[in-house]
């Protein structure tokens, strides 16, 4: 035994002594806690798409596609300068309609597809935007911020005009009765 630790003999205990350490034993962290009192950092921040990541997506498919042509026409036993000319006319035709219709639907993505469900949703986002009428440099709650702001001017300007009349009634010391 090492440390004192466990029993001084097995004897009668039932047990072979053997001392195991308690995995499961959970040690306190360090940040004692856990939410931050700064509520900027609670603001919702959209996550932008990593547009490599979009392009090479892209590309991708449309490798895919012409690599099926490929392989179907191998099997066919069409010639190698054949199959090139129709692989490349595919691959064109293919970043044409892609060119042309623009980004993936969201309806089809998967969810391991991050970057395309942002993109996604960063045009939906938009779309809304626009249809409400929201203006782009629109921030979330500058309504209750400029209304404070109003509401301290008019207090300032309550109280300046206290100072100047003499009274809050609003009439000077000369109108007095």
């Amino acid at each position: 035994m090492s440390s004192n630790v466990g029993l001084t003999t097995p004897r009668g205990s039932g047990t072979s002594g053997y001392v195991q350490r308690n995995l499961s034993h959970l040690k306190p962290r360090d940040n004692l806690q856990p939410y931050p009192k700064d509520f900027d950092s609670f603001k919702h921040r959209q996550r932008q798409p990593d547009k490599d990541i979009l392009e090479h997506d892209r590309k991708r498919e449309i490798e895919v596609k012409v690599f099926e042509l490929r392989d179907r026409l191998e099997d066919e036993g069409v010639d190698e300068d054949a199959i090139d000319d129709q692989c490349d006319t595919l691959r064109k035709q293919l970043e044409s309609k892609q060119a042309s219709h623009g980004g993936p639907n969201a309806r089809n993505l998967k969810s391991h597809q991050v970057h395309e469900l942002a993109k996604a949703k960063i045009e939906e986002s938009e779309k809304l935007r626009r249809a409400l009428g929201i203006r782009e440099d629109y921030e979330e709650g500058s309504h209750w911020k400029n209304q404070e702001e109003r509401r301290g001017e008019r207090e300032k300007q309550a109280a300046k005009g206290e100072t100047r009349e003499g009274g809050r009634d609003g009439r000077g010391y000369r109108d007095r009765d």
